[in-house]
C-alpha cells in the first residue's frame, strides 16, 4: 500500500488526468481554485492545455469549443460561477458537448459565504438550464471519491455526450487526508465514439443514443448550433424533428439511469431505520452509527454518489425492508422531496442544516433517537 496525502481538490485533478483529460479552462473562485492550479501543474508537461478565461462565461466557452474540436474537458468552479455557466451548459445539453463541470460548493445564496461549505447547488446543478433534460450529478465523500468518481464523470460524458458535474464541497475539496491511489477501483477509461462511415449527419442517432463524433475543423463538415435542429444540424421549426430531438436527449440519459447509479451501503438485518445521505454528510452518519451501534441500536445507511438522474429503482430497492427513512443534508432540503416522491409509501423524516458548519455525528444521534 502505498498511501498519498492530499486535498480532495488534487485527488479529483489528478481523476481527471487518469481519465485521459486534456484541456482545462478556469477562473479562479474559492474553494475550486486549487483545481485549477493542480492542472496547470499537471497538464502542460504531459501536453495538455490549461488556461484561464477572463471570467467564468469565457472560461467555460473555452471548454466548449475544446470539446468540440476532440479534447476531454475539465473546469471547476464554486457556486457564483456555476451560475454564469448556466446558459453555456444549456449550450452543452442542447448540442451535445461533452465536458465535466466540478462544482466545489460553498454555503450560498449568492456570494455566500466563500470559505464555508454547503451542498447549495444541488437543485441548481439539475435545474439550471434552459432543457429540463436530465443531467448526471455525482457527489463525493471524501478526497478519494474525488478521484474515483472524475473517472466516472469523464467516462459518462463521452459515452452519453453530455455535461457531467461532480458536486464536491468546501469541505471535501480543500481537507487534507491519506488514501491509497494505487488501489484505487478505477473503471475502465471510456473514450468518444467516433464516426465511420460515409454521409455525416452530426446528430443522427438512435432514440436512446448519443450520436457519433467528428471534430470540428478536421476533413468532414460537422455543424453545430445552439438552436433546435434536426440530425443534419441545421436549424428547425418542425415540431415533429424537435419533439423526436428532445425525447431522445431526454431518455439517452434516463433509460440508462441503472448504468449510472453509484452508492455505498451498510445495511443491517435487526435494523428498522435506514439513513440516506450523500457528499462529506455521509461520513458524519457513517459515525453516528457506529456509536449508535456500540450502544446496541442498529442504523443502516445508504449514501447516495449519484443524485441526477435520481436513481430509482435503487431507493426502492433498499429501502423496502424499512419501517422508517430519513434523509440529512448540508443544506434545507434539496434532494429529499425526490426521496418522498419515489418513496412515497414510506415515513420520511428529514434533517437539514445550511449555517457553515458540518452537520455533527451527535446531531445525527439526536435526529435518530428521537425519532
Amino acid at each position: 500500500m502505498a498511501l498519498s496525502f492530499m486535498e480532495g481538490n488534487e485527488a479529483l485533478a489528478r481523476g481527471a488526468i487518469a481519465a485521459g483529460c486534456n484541456f482545462f479552462a478556469g477562473y479562479p473562485i474559492t474553494p475550486a481554485t486549487t483545481i485549477f492550479n493542480s492542472m496547470l501543474e499537471m497538464l502542460p508537461p504531459q501536453g495538455g492545455i490549461c488556461i484561464q478565461g477572463e471570467d467564468e462565461i469565457a472560461s467555460m466557452g473555452y471548454c466548449i469549443g475544446a470539446s468540440m474540436a476532440g479534447k476531454k474537458v475539465l473546469t471547476a468552479t464554486s457556486g457564483p460561477g456555476i451560475s454564469l455557466y448556466s446558459e453555456q451548459i444549456s449550450f452543452a445539453i442542447g448540442s451535445e458537448i461533452p465536458l465535466v463541470i466540478a462544482d466545489v460548493q460553498r454555503l450560498g445564496p449568492s456570494t455566500g459565504s466563500a470559505t464555508r461549505g454547503a451542498d447549495s447547488d444541488i437543485q441548481f446543478l439539475r435545474w439550471g438550464s434552459t432543457s429540463g433534460v436530465p443531467v448526471i450529478v455525482l457527489v463525493p465523500k471524501d478526497a478519494l471519491d474525488c478521484y474515483v468518481l472524475a473517472v466516472h464523470a469523464f467516462n459518462y460524458a463521452e459515452e452519453f455526450r453530455c455535461p457531467v458535474f461532480i458536486a464536491s464541497n468546501k469541505e471535501i475539496g480543500m481537507t487534507k487526508e491519506s488514501f491509497d491511489l494505487e488501489s484505487a477501483p478505477l473503471p475502465p477509461i471510456v473514450e468518444r465514439k467516433l464516426f465511420s462511415g460515409d454521409t455525416y449527419l452530426p446528430f443522427e442517432a438512435k432514440p436512446d443514443a448519443a450520436p457519433p463524433f467528428l471534430p470540428i475543423g478536421g476533413k468532414t463538415l460537422v455543424r453545430q448550433t445552439s438552436s433546435t435542429h434536426g440530425p443534419d444540424g441545421y436549424i428547425t421549426i418542425d415540431p415533429e424533428v424537435i419533439a423526436k430531438n428532445q425525447d431522445r436527449l431526454r431518455e439517452k440519459i434516463y433509460n440508462a439511469r441503472k448504468k449510472i447509479t453509484l452508492f455505498e451501503e451498510d445495511i443491517k438485518g435487526n435494523s428498522d431505520t435506514l439513513v440516506i445521505s450523500y457528499g462529506v454528510t455521509a461520513r458524519a452518519v457513517e459515525d453516528a452509527a457506529r456509536i449508535l451501534e456500540i450502544k446496541g441500536k442498529s442504523i443502516s445507511t445508504l449514501t447516495l454518489k449519484s443524485l441526477w438522474p435520481v436513481p430509482e429503482e435503487l431507493l426502492l430497492e433498499k429501502a423496502k425492508p424499512f419501517k422508517q427513512i430519513i434523509v440529512i443534508e448540508m443544506n434545507l432540503g434539496q434532494y429529499v422531496n425526490e426521496v418522498k416522491r419515489v418513496l412515497c409509501d414510506k415515513k420520511i423524516k428529514f434533517y437539514g442544516q445550511m449555517n457553515g458548519v458540518m452537520i455533527s455525528p451527535e446531531k445525527i444521534m439526536e435526529v435518530i433517537e428521537n425519532e
